[in-house]
C-alpha cells in the first residue's frame, strides 16, 4: 500500500496547484498499488473544499483514486507522541508515518522532511 501524504492529495485535486502535474506523474508510476490516508490526512486535505462548498468533488476525486481511509490505531497517541519526539516532524506528518507503518506500506510526499523520516524508518515509497 502507498501512504499519501496531503501534499500529494492537494496537488492531485487542484488542477491549478503548481505540483498538480508532479502528482498526477507520481500516482501515475504506483498506480498499481492500493491507496491509503490516515484519517488525519484526509481531514487535512479536506478543509479547503469544505471552506469553498467544493467538498462534494473533492470526496468524489478521492474515490476515484481510491484512497481507502486508515483510522489511527489503538492506543495511538503513544505511538504518535514518540514519532513526534523522534522526528520533530508536525502531528499531521507523524500521523502519515504512523498509519505507513500500521499498513506495512511507503509514504508517498512531497515534504522533503516527511520523505527522509519515511526512508530511514524504510517506508519510501
Amino acid at each position: 500500500m502507498i501512504v499519501l501524504d496531503a501534499s500529494v492529495l492537494i496537488a492531485q485535486l487542484d488542477q491549478d496547484d503548481a505540483l498538480h502535474a508532479a502528482a498526477r506523474q507520481r500516482l501515475r508510476t504506483v498506480a498499481k498499488q492500493r491507496f491509503g490516508a490516515s484519517t488525519i490526512t484526509i481531514a487535512e486535505l479536506l478543509v479547503g473544499p469544505t471552506s469553498s462548498g467544493t467538498l462534494r468533488n473533492a470526496r468524489t476525486a478521492l474515490r476515484a483514486l481510491r484512497v481507502e481511509e486508515l483510522p489511527l490505531p489503538p492506543h495511538a497517541a503513544e505511538r504518535l507522541a514518540a514519532l513526534r519526539s523522534e522526528t520533530r516532524l508536525k502531528m499531521p506528518d507523524c500521523c502519515v508515518l504512523l498509519a505507513a507503518e500500521e499498513a506495512n506500506g511507503g509514504v508517498l510526499t512531497f515534504d522533503e522532511r516527511l520523505a527522509s523520516a519515511a526512508a530511514e524508518r524504510g517506508l519510501a515509497a
